[in-house]
């Protein structure tokens, strides 16, 4: 399955990662929130700054390394070192976490989006020549 065209590149200290919402992220996530929407509520309704930072730290990380372990199973010989909450805290700033806030949301959005493709059916009333 190609990862495209469900994730969202971020750039963290010059170095690129791809967040991606997977099966496993999403087991995570409801493990600690109890679901997706939760999370949503979670990162947008947070009172304690510091819980807040927390939070988004942890999904960054989780949806970050999901990019990064899908990489490590197709590229076996060349794996990429998975990033930490402690890494990524060093690296960033608030501000950085705010805009990196927008790319968990787009990443949510593109893991639960559906392709869905439908028919053309063809009316009861129109008639066919």
């Amino acid at each position: 399955m190609d990862t495209n065209d469900r994730s969202t590149s971020i750039k963290i200290n010059g170095e690129s990662y791809d967040l991606v919402l997977t099966t496993k992220a999403t087991r995570e996530i409801a493990k600690r929130y109890g679901g997706l929407e939760d999370l949503g509520n979670k990162l947008m309704k947070s009172e304690n700054f510091e819980e807040a930072i927390g939070e988004i730290v942890w999904i960054i990380v989780l949806l970050a390394n999901q990019g990064t372990l899908i990489y490590n199973i197709k590229n076996s010989k060349n794996k990429k070192e998975l990033l930490t909450e402690d890494r990524l805290e060093l690296m960033t700033s608030p501000i950085d976490l705010a805009e990196l806030k927008d790319a968990i949301i787009e990443a949510m959005n593109k893991g639960t989006k559906r392709n869905v493709e439908s028919e053309e059916i063809s009316s009861k009333n129109e008639q066919t020549e």
